[in-house]
C-alpha cells in the first residue's frame, strides 16, 4: 500500500509530465520567434524613447550585418563568376568584423541584439538560393547595391542622430566600409547586367 507522500509525489510527477508535454506540444505548433522581433521587444521593455532608438538602430545594424553574411556565404558557394566571389568575400569579412564590433558595443550599452537573421532576410536568402548562373549574380549584385543603400542611409542618420556618443562615433567610423562596399557592388553589378 502506497503512502500519502508517495501518492502526491506521484500525482506531482504525472502532473509535471502533462505541464511539460502541453508545452512542447503547444510549442512544437508555434513558428520559431523572429528574433529581431524579440530583441526589439527586449529593449523595448528596457529603454525609454531616446534609447529605445539608439537600441533600434543597433537591431537594424546587426540585421544588416546577419543578412550580409548569410547572402554572401551563398554567392561564395553558389556563383561561378571570380568578381561576385571577390565581392562576396569582401562583405563576409568586412561584416563579421562590423558584427564583433556591434555586439560588443551592444553589450556595452545592455541592448540586445538578433542571434540569428531575421524572418525577412531569410526570405531574401529562400528567393537568391533558387537563382543560378548569371541571374544568381545579377541578383546577388543587386541586393548589395539596394542594401548598402538603406544602409548608409541609417549609418548616416544615426551617426548625428544617435543620442549615444558611442553609438554615434560607431556609425560614423563605419560608413567610409559601408560606402566602400557599395562602390564594389556597383561595379559588380555593371558587370552582370
Amino acid at each position: 500500500m502506497k503512502t500519502k507522500k508517495q501518492i502526491m509525489g506521484t500525482i506531482i510527477i504525472k502532473g509535471a509530465f502533462i505541464c511539460f508535454l502541453s508545452i512542447g506540444l503547444f510549442s512544437c505548433s508555434n513558428k520559431p520567434e523572429d528574433t529581431k522581433e524579440v530583441a526589439e521587444d527586449h529593449n523595448d521593455a528596457k529603454f525609454d524613447d531616446a534609447k529605445a532608438k539608439d537600441a533600434q538602430f543597433l537591431v537594424d545594424a546587426a540585421e544588416i550585418n546577419l543578412e550580409e553574411i548569410q547572402l554572401s556565404q551563398l554567392a561564395l558557394a553558389q556563383s561561378s563568376s571570380a568578381d561576385v566571389k571577390e565581392l562576396a568575400k569582401m562583405m563576409q569579412d568586412d561584416h563579421n568584423k562590423s558584427l564583433n564590433e556591434l555586439q560588443a558595443l551592444a553589450a556595452s550599452k545592455s541592448i540586445t541584439l538578433p542571434g540569428s537573421i531575421s524572418k525577412d532576410g531569410q526570405d531574401a536568402y529562400t528567393k537568391l538560393m533558387n537563382e543560378s548562373g548569371n541571374n544568381f549574380d545579377k541578383k546577388y549584385t543587386s541586393m548589395m547595391v539596394d542594401g548598402h543603400k538603406d544602409a548608409i542611409t541609417k549609418f548616416e542618420k544615426a551617426s548625428i542622430d544617435a543620442q549615444d556618443a558611442d553609438i554615434r562615433n560607431w556609425a560614423s567610423t563605419t560608413l567610409p566600409a559601408l560606402r566602400t562596399h557599395l562602390d564594389h557592388a556597383m561595379n559588380c553589378q555593371a558587370m552582370h547586367k
